[in-house]
């Protein structure tokens, strides 16, 4: 027969669970946290106690109570002293940010980045130098607990190795262990998909607070997901669950990164929108531009990335024929993408985020009118259709939740390991 919990095991689940709450819901009442969590008032006060005097937390008398009698104490999360190293490398920008308990950005670094092939040591030296320039201006008494990074790319969870990236230009690259080296700080640094994560971060703390059943949907260069069922993240036998942007809606069509041909993807993403509009370069010149070190060929409207892609968004808000086409003609890919999800998984919402919050207020007539054709009614009826509340920062959030996922599972053993 197997062993029940022991004490410690309740213990150490207790910690995490209170300090998760303090973690993402902020600042709470002792009289709050023994509502929430069903436990006894000692306990809770025994539980504030120990995450106390590890300096994760600290007790305040609240500022007002409007009720007579003595106040409960507000547990509010030690921001300032216990933090995270958060990364996102995309195709176009490097970011780091030093979040604290609580989800805090304190500061935060970014550049753009040139695309082409992945340089490890390029990418690795700049985010490492982010983080020291970020941690010579902390407090000597600050921690730092953990560190992660999202990518646009597959990675394999057991080690966080980019196994594919066609749209960094990576391929099987170990990056989790050469940031760590990097870091200095002797800890792991976690990598986790860039939409896997931003759908944590929109559930967490953006616009699906509360939603069990989800799909976020990522653009940039490429499409990518991340699907909640059931409050947890489906991340496939190996890590590479939610590769939607792959899923092929045009057999035949535009040809895809991966190989295939009529993926959303290559349907819906970056190239694909601006080819629609007129303002793309030729095929294969901006891969040889990248590979030679050179800008972009062509005429001031021949840009790439987020504001290429706004740029044909606001054109078609003025008028412009040419970009409300384009809009209508990827919308309608997106459109029957999304019905395809909706179908198989039934959520409660979609999300939209990166470039696609701008394709779809362009083309959300499109969207629906797609979904309303090939979405079967039960499962459309109550489906919400929203934007990322959390914009360009999603990317990071996700990261820095990764990164504090071990200190919320026992938070004084990771305490004590990193302080030791």
């Amino acid at each position: 027969m197997r062993a029940g919990p022991s004490q410690e095991d309740i213990r150490r689940h207790n910690l995490g669970a209170l300090l998760r709450h303090v973690h993402l819901g902020g600042p709470i009442s002792r009289a709050e946290l023994t509502s929430k969590m069903g436990l006894n008032r000692s306990t809770i006060m025994a539980l504030t106690s120990d995450l106390t005097a590890a300096g994760l937390v600290r007790e305040e008398l609240p500022r007002e109570t409007g009720r007579a009698g003595r106040p409960s104490l507000v547990v509010r999360p030690e921001s300032s002293r216990v933090y995270v190293f958060a990364f996102d490398v995309g195709p176009d920008r490097l970011a780091a940010a030093r979040v604290g308990l609580g989800g805090a950005i304190l500061d935060r670094r970014e550049t753009a980045r040139r695309r082409g092939p992945f340089d490890l040591d390029e990418l690795a030296g700049t985010l490492a130098g982010f983080a020291r320039q970020m941690r010579r201006k902390t407090r000597a008494d600050t921690v730092c607990v953990g560190a992660a990074a999202a990518v646009s790319g597959g990675v394999r969870k057991d080690d966080g190795v980019i196994m594919f990236g066609p749209n960094l230009g990576a391929k099987v690259v170990p990056f989790g262990e050469e940031l760590g080296r990097r870091l200095g700080l002797g800890l792991p640094v976690s990598v986790g998909n860039d939409a896997n994560l931003a759908a944590l971060a929109e559930h967490s703390r953006g616009v699906a607070v509360g939603v069990r059943d989800l799909i976020y949907l990522h653009g940039d260069v490429g499409i990518g997901g991340g699907i909640i069922t059931g409050g947890h993240l489906l991340g496939g036998h190996d890590g590479y669950g939610g590769e939607v942007g792959h899923m092929v809606v045009n057999p035949g069509g535009q040809p895809c990164g991966c190989g295939s041909r009529g993926c959303l993807e290559a349907e819906v993403g970056e190239r694909a929108l601006l080819e629609a509009a007129g303002r793309a370069a030729a095929r294969g010149e901006s891969r040889a531009a990248a590979r030679d070190g050179l800008p972009e060929p062509g005429d001031g409207t021949r840009r790439q990335g987020r504001d290429a892609v706004r740029a044909v968004v606001d054109a078609a808000d003025r008028g412009d024929i040419v970009a409300q086409e384009a809009l209508k003609r990827v919308g309608g890919w997106l459109g029957l993408g999304v019905a395809n999800l909706v179908n198989i998984f039934n959520p409660e919402m979609v999300i939209f985020g990166g470039m696609l919050r701008e394709v779809y207020l362009g083309s959300a007539a499109q969207v629906r009118s797609r979904l309303a054709t090939h979405a079967m009614g039960p499962q459309r009826e109550r489906l919400r259709l929203r934007t990322s509340a959390l914009a360009d920062d999603a990317t990071l959030v996700g990261a820095a939740e990764l990164a504090f996922a071990h200190v919320l599972a026992d938070p004084l053993e990771v305490l004590a390991r990193v302080t030791g």
